[in-house]
């Protein structure tokens, strides 16, 4: 099988920080057709690329990583983001926790393995799970893994995320007689200072609380303009009991009826019951001893489950949540080598079991 720790370096070492994920596929896709894989590799968009992977006959169990970063600017890491360089026990670069090492872990671990099993490859996770969204046929699967970072737990699911525009109109003067227009920013501010200082976000026994960052706001062209329209976009992170629908009624009613609403993207939570069988059955293959945990972020998962028929999901991979989108980033050569180990005895429970 690939050595995975060299593997990482060398996805890694490739730029794919919000395109270029097809030179990460065809490097991931000449392993696993010689291990007799069955592999699909689609360019939807010029250097974007999906790559599924099967091998094996029966039900497959779906593992799936993105193959995507966000950006890295050198000008403010203390190392070359590209380098994939090891120092002590860490792998150095950009997408090394999130989530190449985890990419990696999966491929070495599916070529040693006689498991039935399917592998998912996707581009532009970072930017709403644009690939996996493009992703429509796969063979349905009663469990699917993401390897993203978790430091090696178990997580049973993660919160919804809910992308909006806000805009507000106002009217257009010079920037000399301000009296004469109605200022767009100032309608939205007030807006979005409503939605920032609300107290009362529900909150789940499981995902913890629903969240609301307001992430960008733009107006205006000059200063000597009265603004005429406002846009903001915000994040907002829903949990179970608290669906996209609710969460949009409560913007609306807080932003005001002259605050125009647009949806970006709606990706629904996840959340795995703990007592599933099959959940029971095999993660303590991957950690005899565990407690469920659930992650604020959103994977592929939101987008791939109802394609491969609602399987339960688990989050298990080397990289660490701390290390992801931050400079100077890393991850254990341990922990890529013991998510390695871990999902081959996955497999091997799984060809047992099939």
């Amino acid at each position: 099988m690939p050595d995975p720790i060299e593997l990482t370096q060398q996805l890694v070492r490739l730029d794919t920080r919000g395109g270029g994920e097809l030179a990460a596929a065809e490097l991931l896709a000449e392993p696993l057709r010689a291990a007799g894989f069955t592999v699909r590799l689609g360019e939807p968009e010029p250097g974007r690329a999906n790559l599924v992977a099967r091998l094996g006959h029966g039900t497959p169990i779906t593992l799936t990583g993105h193959l995507d970063t966000v950006p890295a600017d050198p000008a403010g890491w203390s190392f070359d983001p590209h380098s994939g360089e090891i120092d002590g026990d860490r792998l150095r670069g950009r997408g090394s926790s999130d989530m190449k090492a985890g990419v990696a872990a999966i491929v070495a671990a599916a070529i040693a393995t006689p498991a039935p099993v399917q592998l998912v490859f996707t581009f532009g996770e970072e930017t709403g799970c644009e690939g996996a969204a493009q992703i429509t046929e796969l063979e349905p699967s009663p469990l699917l893994l993401v390897a993203e970072p978790t430091a090696n737990r178990i997580v049973l699911g993660h919160k919804g995320a809910l992308w909006l525009r806000l805009s507000a109109r106002g009217r257009s003067a010079h920037g000399s007689r301000p009296e004469l227009g109605e200022n767009a920013v100032f309608a939205l501010a007030r807006a979005c200072e409503r939605i920032h200082h609300h107290p009362d976000w529900p909150s789940s026994p499981t995902h913890g609380a629903a969240t609301v960052n307001i992430g960008t706001f733009h107006a205006g062209s000059q200063p000597n303009l009265v603004p005429d329209h406002a846009e903001a976009q915000l994040d907002i992170r829903t949990v179970p009991g608290f669906s996209a629908d609710t969460a949009r009624a409560g913007i609306a009613e807080l932003a005001g009826a002259e605050t125009g609403i647009e949806t970006l993207l709606d990706l629904p939570s996840i959340d795995t019951d703990p007592a599933d069988p099959l959940v029971a059955e095999l993660t303590g293959t991957l950690c005899p001893d565990w407690t469920p945990q659930y992650a604020t972020y959103f994977t592929d998962a939101a987008r791939l489950s109802a394609t491969l028929g609602d399987p339960a999901v688990l989050v298990y991979g080397p990289g660490e949540p701390e290390q992801a989108h931050v400079t100077d980033e890393t991850c254990s050569v341990a922990a890529i080598g013991a998510t390695t180990a871990a999902l081959r005895r996955l497999l091997g429970a799984w060809a047992e079991r099939d």
